[in-house]
């Protein structure tokens, strides 16, 4: 019982850049189908990420994990700079069109869980019910951090896409670093 608060609390901590990019883009103005989508595809990843690396082991162990936060801060300075060129044209939102751009959003949040798969591997841990809740919390906190991109844009306008550029910097800066 106590395994599973703790994959409860590992899972809000790996949710939180999820929230966080979230957060902005939904202040643009996303539908809802996209908004449900998206939370669903970041729920997916978050449960084959740690999965997967868990199956690989010892392979990636040495190689990827040194490298995972570099790819993610690549990932999230490109989703900046993107949101800044869509913020000059206003009328040309960056709404993520593509589903392919909706399973790169998907994969930028979870690679952390793919190096908590790892570790967690190590330790014999259950990976199934931890993919099952990090899936479950992640699914969540994306929802509602588009939700709440989605409230602020309609309340603060412009503003909230400055902060959401900024936020997307320091996970980038974050995640280098």
């Amino acid at each position: 019982m106590s395994s599973i608060f703790y994959y409860m609390f590992m899972a809000v901590g790996l949710s939180m850049d999820s929230f966080s990019l979230a957060i902005v883009y939904g202040a643009n103005d996303f539908p809802r189908k996209k908004i449900l989508l998206l939370s669903i595809i970041v729920g997916i990843y978050h449960f084959v990420m740690p999965n997967l690396s868990g199956f690989l082991g010892g392979l990636f162990l040495t190689n990827l994990s040194k490298y995972s936060n570099f790819i993610a801060g690549i990932v999230f300075a490109i989703l900046g700079v993107e949101m800044i060129i869509s913020f000059k044209d206003e009328d040309n939102k960056y709404q993520l069109d593509k589903f392919l751009e909706l399973l790169l959003f998907g994969l930028a949040v979870s690679i952390d869980s793919f190096t908590v798969g790892l570790a967690l591997s190590l330790e014999k841990a259950n990976l199934i019910i931890a993919g099952l809740i990090f899936s479950i919390v992640s699914a969540i906190f994306t929802l509602l951090g588009l939700l709440l991109g989605k409230f602020l844009s309609e309340k603060t306008g412009k503003f909230s896409k400055i902060i959401g550029i900024i936020i997307l910097f320091l996970l980038a800066i974050n995640s280098f670093f």
